[in-house]
C-alpha cells in the first residue's frame, strides 16, 4: 500500500493482529502519511494475561479503520460487521471505507461518520428510542438450542385438540387404512412445506423477528415473495390464526361439557354451555395475552411433559381392559375389532376429504420454529432439524394412535349392561356379538358410545383419565393463547409495513413491548365469532382452507426465487427442490378445492384480489423479492430473445429519446411524448450535464436514483438517462449512441424549440443545429416541439413562491400542463408535406388511440397543384384507407408556391440581420476569417441561394395561421437544411418562421424508412 508504515514499529517478532484504536486518541485534522491512517503508540492499552497489546474500538474517529495485513492502511479486510444491518443483536454494524474515501484526492475525502453508508436497499438505523430499546433489551438474552426452540415448540403445536378428542372420530368413520391415508396425505403436505421452510428460513437472517414475535411466517413469505404474495398471506394467515383460537377454544369446552355431563351439571344444554365456556375462555385467554407471555416460554416443556404423559397414559390403558369399559365398546387389542374398523364406514355426509379437512388443522403448527427465529442461536441448522424431526415424530404418534384406538375400540357401543351376551350366539356377524356384546340396537338408534359416537374415547380408553383431561386442557390452551397472541402481531406487521394504508391504524403498539391492542380486540372479536358456532367439525375445515393456502405460497415462494435464479438465494439448507416445491403448492391448491370448493375459491379470489391491488398501488418497500428478481430475469431474456429478431415495418414503433434536462423541467415535452409512446415504444428522458467533471458525476449518481423516482411516482413510462459531457452536442451522441439495449434502442430525437435562440451565445445555436445534423447522421427520426409559451419551467420551482410564479408566468405554468388534461373534441392538423417514411402520420395516430386524444379527429394537408386537387385528395384518401388511419378531412394546399405577403418578408429580413456576414460588403480576407471564426453567420450567396425555401417557410406560417389557429397540436414535416450549406442561423430562422404565433407545433421528420405499410 502506498504510504503504508513498516511493520517494524511493532516489537521485534511480534505479529499485527489487525487492532483498532482507542476512544481516548486525538482525531487527526486530516489524512496523514498519503492518505493512511497512523497509529499512535497510546493507542495501545495493554489488558490480558501476558500483558498483550489489546485494541479498543474507536467508531469516532479517523483511525476508525483494521490495521490491514500489517500496515496502517485504510483499506478494510472482509469481515462480517461490515455486512450487517444496523440493528443486528449479534454485533455492531461497521462501516467499510467508501470508494471515494479510498479514491478521491485527499483534501476531498469525506471523513466515515459523515457518511450513512447504506446502499443497495438496505435500512438505516432505527430511530433513537427504539435502537436503544432494541439493544438493551438484545443483551443478555439466552438463546434457544433446535431442541427446545424449534422440536419442543413445533410438536406442541401439532399436537393439540385433534389429537385427544377427534382422531378417534376420524378412525371409526374412515377405518385404520384410511386414517392412515389421512395422517399420511397431511405429513406430506407438511414435509414439502418444511422442507421449504427450511430453505427460506436459512436464506439469511429474517430481519425484525425479534423475541417471543410471531410474525415469523409473514415475514418468510413477504420478504421473498413480495408485498404482493405477502401481503395477502399475511392477512390470510393472521385471520387463520384467529380462526384457530376458536378451535382450540371449542374443543377445550367440549372436553369441560362433557365433565359437566358426566357430573349432571350442565347449565343449559350442551351447545351453549360450549358457548358459554368458550365466551369466558377467550375472554381470560385474551387477559392474559394483553398482561404478557413471559411465562409461555418457561412453560413450554411442563406442557410438552404433560402431554407426553397423556399419550402415555392412553398406550398404558389400551393394554389393560377393565370390565366396566367393555359396556363402553373397549375390549382391548382384539384382531376381530382391527379386521372390522380396518375398513371405511362413512355416515351422515362425511367423506374421505371432508374428515381429512376436520384432520388437518391436527398437522398445522409447523411454522412454530421459524416463527421464533429471532431468538434461535442457530436458526439456520435450528429450524430444518427441529421442524422435520417434529413432523416425523408427531406423524408416527398420530399414527400409533390411530391403529392403537382402532385395534380397540369398536364403532358404537350402548354402555348398557343389559346388552352382556351369555349364551354363545353362532351367527356372530360384528366383533362385538364375537366378544359376547349385543350392540345391534345402535344400528337403528344412536348410541352414546363407541368410536362414532363418543369424542372422549382416548378418556375412557385410558389408565387414568384426568390425566387425559390435563392433556387436553394445556394443549388447547396453550395452542389457543400463542394463537391469540401471532394473529395481532402478523396482523400489525403487516399494517406496519404499511401495505394497504386503510388497515394502518392497527399499527400502532402500547407500552413497552409495543403491544398491537387494537390487533388483539379484532382477533377477539374474529374469535369470538367463531367460537358460538360451537362445533369443531365446522370450524376445523375453515382453518384447512387459510393454512392450506399459506403453506401453498410458502411452497411457491421456493420454487419462485429457484426459478428466478436470484444471486441472493442461496439456502444453506440444501435438501429442497423447486419442482418439489411446486408439487406442494399444487397438491395444498388441489386439496383446499377437495374440502371445499367454494372455501378454496372465494380464498383464491381475496388472494387474487389482493395481489391485484398490491400490483396497483406499488407500495413503496424494497425488500430484495424473487418478484423482483424473475421480473429482471425475464426483461433480460426476452430482450435477448428480441435481439435476436429482425425489425419489421409492421412492428415499427417510435423509440425517443428526449431532451428533456430534468423530467420535471420540462413538462408539456414529456407528457406530450409519453401520449404517444405510452404502452407502445420506448422513452429515454435524456439529461446533459455539463460543467466540472467531479461535480457532475456526484449529481450524475443521485439523479439517476431521484429523477427515476419521480417518473415512476408521476406514473410515466420513462428512463432517465444522464450523461456529463462538455457540450449539449457531445452529450446527445453519446446518448444517441448508446442509450437503449438490443433492440430496445431510441430511433427518434425528440427536442423542444429553442426559443431564447436570438438572445443566446450563438456557440449554443450551432451546438443545437448540429445536435439535430448528428440525429440524421445516425439515421434518427427527428422531433421539435414549439409552444409559444415555452417549455422550461424550472426557473419557475427555482423561485420556490408559487404565488409569485403564477403572478408572473401564470401562461406559461398553464401551457406546461395542456397534455395532462382530456383534449375535447378537436383537431389534429398534419401538415404532410413531404414523404418522411410515415413518422409524421404515425405520431398523430397513435395520439388519437389515447384517452386523453380520442375525441380529436385528424385532418391531412398536403401540397399539390391548383389543376389537380381533386386527383390529389383522392389519392392521398386512398393512401390513408389502405393505411387503415382515419380522417375527417384532407385539404389540399395549391397555394403554397404563392410568395408570401411582404410585411413577413421584410420581418424576417430584420430579424436575421444580426446574423448576417455581408461578406459584399467586406473585404475578402476579413469575410473569410469572420466566416471562420463563426460559422453560424448569413452569407449573401447562402441567402439568394435559398430563398424561394424562405419565402416557403414564410408562406407556409400564413397558411398554418388561416387554416390550423384553432387546432389542438399541429404537426408538420420539419424542413431539412444541408449539411455545411446551410448555416445555423438560416435553419433556425427557417423553423423560427414556421412555428411562431400558432398552437403547439410538432415539427417531424422520420429517417426516411418506411414506419407504416399496408401489407398484412
Amino acid at each position: 500500500h502506498m504510504g503504508a508504515t513498516p511493520s517494524s514499529t511493532l516489537p521485534s517478532g511480534q505479529s499485527s493482529p489487525a487492532p483498532i484504536y482507542s476512544p481516548g486518541e486525538p482525531e487527526a485534522p486530516g489524512y496523514p502519511n498519503g492518505g493512511d491512517t497512523v497509529r499512535s503508540e497510546g493507542s495501545m492499552v495493554s489488558g490480558g494475561a501476558g500483558g498483550a497489546p489489546h485494541y479498543c474500538y474507536d467508531t469516532h474517529t479517523n483511525t476508525y479503520y483494521l490495521r490491514t495485513f500489517g500496515h496502517n492502511t485504510m483499506d478494510a479486510v472482509p469481515r462480517i460487521d461490515h455486512y450487517r444491518h444496523t440493528a443486528a443483536e449479534l454485533g455492531e454494524k461497521l462501516i467499510r471505507p467508501s470508494l471515494a474515501e479510498l479514491h478521491d484526492e485527499l483534501d476531498k475525502v469525506r471523513r466515515p461518520r459523515d457518511r450513512d453508508g447504506y446502499a443497495n436497499g438496505e435500512e438505516g438505523t432505527p430511530t433513537g428510542e427504539a435502537a436503544a430499546a432494541y439493544t438493551a433489551d438484545s443483551k443478555g438474552v439466552v438463546k434457544f438450542g433446535w431442541i427446545k426452540g424449534v422440536l419442543v415448540r413445533c410438536m406442541l403445536n401439532i399436537w393439540g385438540v385433534m389429537l385427544f378428542i377427534r382422531l378417534s372420530w376420524i378412525v371409526g368413520q374412515a377405518g385404520i387404512g384410511l386414517s392412515v391415508l389421512v395422517i399420511a396425505m397431511a405429513t406430506v403436505v407438511t414435509t414439502i412445506t418444511g422442507l421449504s421452510t427450511s430453505a427460506i428460513a436459512t436464506n439469511g437472517f429474517v430481519r425484525g423477528v425479534a423475541k417471543w414475535d410471531f410474525r415469523g411466517a409473514y415475514y418468510l413469505i413477504s420478504r421473498s415473495l413480495g408485498p404482493e404474495f405477502g401481503g395477502a398471506i399475511g392477512l390470510i394467515f393472521a385471520f387463520a390464526n384467529a380462526v384457530a383460537v376458536a378451535m382450540y377454544v371449542v374443543g377445550f369446552a367440549e372436553t369441560v361439557v362433557e365433565l359437566l355431563k358426566d357430573n349432571g351439571a350442565l347449565m343449559v344444554d350442551e351447545m351453549n354451555d360450549i358457548r358459554i365456556i368458550g365466551a369466558i375462555t377467550v375472554v381470560i385467554l385474551l387477559g392474559i395475552s394483553v398482561a404478557g407471555m413471559e411465562w409461555e416460554a418457561k412453560a413450554q416443556i411442563v406442557l410438552l411433559v404433560i402431554l407426553l404423559l397423556a399419550i402415555g397414559d392412553f398406550v398404558i390403558g389400551t393394554f389393560i381392559p377393565v370390565e366396566s369399559k367393555k359396556l363402553k365398546g373397549f375390549f382391548g387389542y382384539k384382531a376381530e375389532i382391527f379386521t372390522e374398523n380396518f375398513g371405511p364406514d362413512f355416515r351422515g355426509e362425511e367423506t374421505f376429504f371432508s374428515v381429512f379437512a376436520i384432520f388437518f388443522p391436527a398437522a398445522t403448527g409447523i411454522l412454530a420454529g421459524a416463527n421464533i427465529s429471532g431468538d434461535l442461536a442457530d436458526p439456520q441448522s435450528a429450524i430444518p432439524k427441529g421442524t422435520l424431526l417434529a413432523i416425523l415424530i408427531t406423524t408416527l404418534v398420530y399414527t400409533g394412535v390411530a391403529v392403537s384406538v382402532g385395534s380397540c375400540v369398536v364403532r358404537d357401543a350402548t354402555g348398557n349392561v343389559n346388552h352382556t351376551i351369555f349364551t354363545e350366539w353362532t351367527n356372530c356377524t360384528t366383533a362385538a356379538c364375537k366378544l359376547n356384546y349385543d350392540f345391534s340396537s345402535c344400528q337403528k338408534t344412536e348410541c352414546p358410545y363407541g368410536l362414532m359416537n363418543n369424542f372422549q374415547v382416548m378418556s375412557m380408553v385410558s389408565g387414568f383419565a384426568p390425566l387425559i383431561s390435563a392433556g387436553i386442557f394445556s394443549a388447547t390452551l396453550s395452542s389457543a393463547l400463542a394463537s391469540l397472541v401471532s394473529a395481532p402481531k402478523i396482523f400489525q406487521a403487516l399494517c406496519k409495513d404499511n401495505i394497504y394504508p386503510g388497515f394502518l391504524m392497527f399499527a400502532k403498539g402500547y407500552g413497552k413491548n409495543n403491544e398491537p391492542l387494537r390487533g388483539y380486540m379484532l382477533t377477539f372479536l374474529i374469535a369470538l365469532g367463531f367460537i358460538l358456532i360451537a362445533e369443531l367439525n365446522v370450524i376445523a375445515p375453515i382453518i384447512s382452507n387459510f393454512f392450506l393456502a399459506s403453506y401453498a405460497l410458502i411452497n411457491f415462494s421456493v420454487f419462485h426465487a429457484s426459478l428466478a435464479k436470484s444471486p441472493g438465494w442461496r439456502p444453506a439448507f440444501k435438501y429442497y427442490n423447486m419442482w418439489i416445491s411446486l408439487i406442494g403448492a399444487i397438491l395444498c391448491c388441489i386439496v383446499m378445492f377437495v374440502i371445499n370448493w367454494w372455501a378454496a375459491l372465494l380464498t383464491y379470489v381475496i388472494v387474487l384480489g389482493l395481489y391485484i391491488y398490491v400490483t396497483y398501488k406499488k407500495p413503496d418497500v424494497n425488500w430484495g423479492s424473487s418478484t423482483q428478481a424473475l421480473t429482471y430475469l425475464n426483461a433480460l431474456q426476452h430482450s435477448i430473445r428480441l435481439s435476436g429478431v429482425e425489425d419489421h415495418v409492421k412492428n415499427f414503433r417510435p423509440q425517443c429519446l428526449v431532451m428533456t434536462g430534468a423530467p420535471n423541467s420540462r413538462p408539456a415535452l414529456l407528457h406530450l411524448v409519453h401520449a404517444f409512446t405510452k404502452n407502445v415504444g420506448l422513452m429515454v428522458c435524456g439529461h446533459v450535464h455539463m460543467g466540472p467533471r467531479r461535480q457532475a458525476v456526484k449529481e450524475l449518481s443521485t439523479d439517476l436514483g431521484k429523477y427515476q423516482r419521480w417518473l415512476i411516482k408521476n406514473k410515466m413510462k420513462a428512463f432517465y438517462a444522464p450523461v456529463h459531457a462538455e457540450d449539449l452536442r457531445d452529450g446527445g451522441q453519446y446518448l444517441m449512441q448508446a442509450a437503449g439495449l438490443g433492440r430496445m434502442r431510441p430511433n427518434t430525437l425528440v427536442m423542444g424549440f429553442k426559443k431564447n435562440w436570438r438572445q443566446a451565445d450563438m456557440r449554443d445555436v450551432e451546438t443545437y443545429i448540429n445536435l439535430l445534423h448528428d440525429a440524421f447522421d445516425i439515421q434518427y427520426g427527428v422531433v421539435v416541439i414549439r409552444l409559444k409559451e415555452g417549455l422550461d419551467i424550472s426557473h419557475l420551482q427555482a423561485q420556490g413562491n408559487r404565488a409569485l410564479a403564477l403572478f408572473f408566468a401564470d401562461q406559461l405554468l398553464d401551457a406546461s400542463t395542456q397534455f395532462q388534461k382530456k383534449q375535447g373534441k378537436n383537431n389534429i392538423d398534419v401538415w404532410w408535406l413531404f414523404d418522411d417514411g410515415g413518422l409524421t402520420l404515425l405520431i398523430p395516430y397513435l395520439l388519437t388511440t389515447k384517452k386523453k386524444w380520442k375525441d380529436c379527429k385528424i385532418r391531412v394537408f398536403i401540397g399539390g397543384k391548383i389543376n389537380r386537387i381533386d386527383h390529389d385528395r383522392r389519392a392521398m384518401a386512398t393512401l390513408l384507407s389502405k393505411f387503415r388511419i382515419d380522417f375527417s378531412d384532407i385539404m389540399v394546399l395549391g397555394d403554397i408556391n404563392t410568395k408570401p405577403k411582404k410585411e413577413n418578408v421584410a420581418a424576417f429580413e430584420e430579424m436575421i440581420e444580426p446574423f448576417r456576414l455581408h461578406e459584399d460588403d467586406k473585404e475578402q480576407d476579413v469575410a473569410d476569417k469572420m466566416k471562420e471564426d463563426e460559422p453560424w453567420r448569413i452569407t449573401d450567396n447562402e441567402l439568394e441561394l435559398y430563398k424561394t425555401k424562405t419565402h416557403r417557410q414564410l408562406r407556409l406560417n400564413e397558411l398554418l395561421k388561416e387554416h390550423s389557429s384553432t387546432a389542438n397540436i399541429i404537426v408538420m414535416s420539419l424542413p431539412l437544411a444541408r449539411k455545411s450549406a446551410v448555416s445555423s442561423a438560416l435553419y433556425m430562422a427557417w423553423l423560427e418562421a414556421l412555428s411562431k404565433d400558432l398552437p403547439p407545433v410538432l415539427l417531424v421528420r422520420g429517417n426516411h424508412q418506411s414506419v407504416l405499410t399496408f401489407y398484412s
